[in-house]
């Protein structure tokens, strides 16, 4: 999620593979029997308070992140808060982000960006959510995961899994992706229909010589390990955010909804059994 332009472009327009996938016609798979749960996060507090600050962190500032994005993360519950129906609700907005000091001047927009980084970590296994994203153009959810030696290495030698990633202007597309040193792939499955229309499930099965992507059980892009660039055997943490604008999605016009709601009903992680 977190590419840079230049990474970000080699994504989009020179990745090493692209799927295409029709949900009618993929194969399909559920989380095999060994997999045992580990960690996860069901979003059953009350309304209106804030997510397990035992299980999450917060990203906060303007800075563009790599990617001239438009939004101001911030740890409010403005703009992150548990519904109190089971859900976490990542919530980017306009009409509080006049406040702030973003990249390009006085922001437009706020949002969140949270993290398990120092609370959780894992090598291998499952990573799967269950979101149901916003529509709109320049919208841009995503559920992903960095290295977490990503302070003493940087990016991208740290490694990035994007489990999820979607952009308004491309309803019906969910992108799979990773990210390394040399590396860059990603996998897009097509739904057929806007994602935002209802929750879904995404998951990134990830093996010592593979990741797998899937929405909804349907695997629609396995990523196998080359002889070079594979930095994808460390811990790595979790991210949940909400990107509003930037060098992928292109900025919101008129037509775009806000607040933006991107509502996320689990995150859980599996290990072999």
């Amino acid at each position: 999620m977190r590419k840079s332009l230049l990474a970000c472009a080699m994504t989009c327009a020179a990745a090493l593979f692209v799927s295409l996938a029709n949900p009618a016609g993929a194969a399909s798979t559920a989380a095999p029997a060994a997999w045992k749960l580990t960690w996860s996060d069901e979003f059953n507090g009350s309304a209106n308070s804030a997510p397990d600050g035992g299980k999450w962190n917060y990203d906060t500032g303007g800075s563009g992140w790599g990617n001239q994005e438009r939004e101001y993360y911030t740890n409010s519950r403005n703009n992150s808060f548990q519904d109190g129906g089971g859900h976490l609700v990542i919530q980017a907005r306009k009409d509080d982000a006049a406040a702030h000091q973003c990249w390009y001047g006085t922001c437009q927009y706020t949002s969140a960006r949270l993290l398990t980084s120092g609370k959780f970590s894992q090598t291998y296994g499952r990573f799967e959510a269950s979101v149901k994203i916003p529509g709109g153009q320049g919208v841009w959810p995503a559920f992903w995961a960095l290295g977490t030696n990503i302070g003493s290495v940087g990016w991208p030698a740290c490694g990035e899994i994007d489990t999820m990633e979607n952009i308004g202007k491309e309803p019906n597309l969910a992108h799979g992706s990773l990210h390394g040193p040399n590396y860059n792939t990603t996998g897009t499955y097509n739904l057929g229909s806007p994602f935002s229309g209802g929750f879904h499930t995404f998951a990134a099965d990830w093996y010592p010589d593979h990741v797998s992507f899937s929405v909804d059980g349907h695997v629609y892009n396995t990523q196998n390990r080359p002889s070079s660039g594979w930095v994808f055997d460390h811990p790595f943490f979790l991210l949940l955010n909400l990107a509003i604008g930037g060098s992928w999605p292109g900025d919101p016009n008129s037509s775009t909804p806000f607040p933006a709601k991107m509502l996320v009903d689990y995150v859980r992680v599996y290990t072999s059994a």
